[in-house]
């Protein structure tokens, strides 16, 4: 949809009523656009009530302050990374698979559309606790993820496990916002087999534990 079209739609849903849980879709997505474009700071209730195409009196409603608006779309898009991870993980027994598996869904999330990683990983708003608790609970979840299922073989304690698994999604998350932010001719393919390549030859450094 182009930002007309989008934009006619949104103005012409204003005063329409919508169950509730569709109207706080509907401004999750307006929120983001806005967040995303301006930033936390720079974004405005106003600007989000006008492209939701409702009242600022129906904005808060649902939202009490920006913040928590805010804070809602940290919460939605950290737990869709985490499941994302989880899936990936769990796509396949081979633990080689499972790096690159990992790997790819961490490129895909900062590849999205909708430019939701910019909220996880780029907020100007990390000196907020609750921001930052939101934030690090997602990272913390996935990479416990990894930690669990892809070093369980090399036989190393929880502390060791995590922080292979810290360098993992790490690697992953600032790789694939450098690959999206230069635009250069390597494909999101090429660039997951080569960081997943990478992150493998590391992991498979560890000698397997023999049961």
């Amino acid at each position: 949809m182009t930002e007309t079209a989008q934009h006619s739609t949104e103005q012409s849903a204003r005063g329409v009523r919508l169950p509730r849980d569709a109207r706080r879709a509907q401004l999750l997505t307006a929120a983001q656009h806005v967040f995303v474009t301006n930033g936390y700071h720079a974004a405005a209730m106003d600007d989000i009530a006008e492209r939701a195409g409702v009242s600022k009196p129906v904005l808060y409603q649902h939202f009490p302050g920006k913040l928590e608006l805010y804070l809602a779309l940290l919460e939605t898009h950290g737990a869709e990374l985490v499941r994302r991870v989880r899936e990936a993980i769990e796509s396949n027994p081979d633990n080689k698979q499972r790096v690159r598996a990992a790997v790819g869904a961490l490129y895909e999330f900062v590849d999205g559309e909708d430019q939701a990683f910019r909220l996880v990983f780029e907020s100007d708003l990390r000196g907020e606790p609750a921001v930052e608790q939101a934030v690090e609970g997602a990272m913390s979840a996935c990479v416990d993820a990894v930690a669990e299922a892809v070093t369980a073989d090399a036989g190393l304690d929880h502390e060791r496990a995590r922080l292979l698994a810290v360098g993992l999604v790490g690697l992953s998350q600032v790789t694939a916002r450098n690959w999206l932010d230069t635009q250069n001719s390597i494909t999101r393919e090429e660039a997951v087999s080569l960081m997943s390549t990478l992150a493998w030859k590391g992991l498979a450094g560890f000698p397997l534990q023999q049961g």
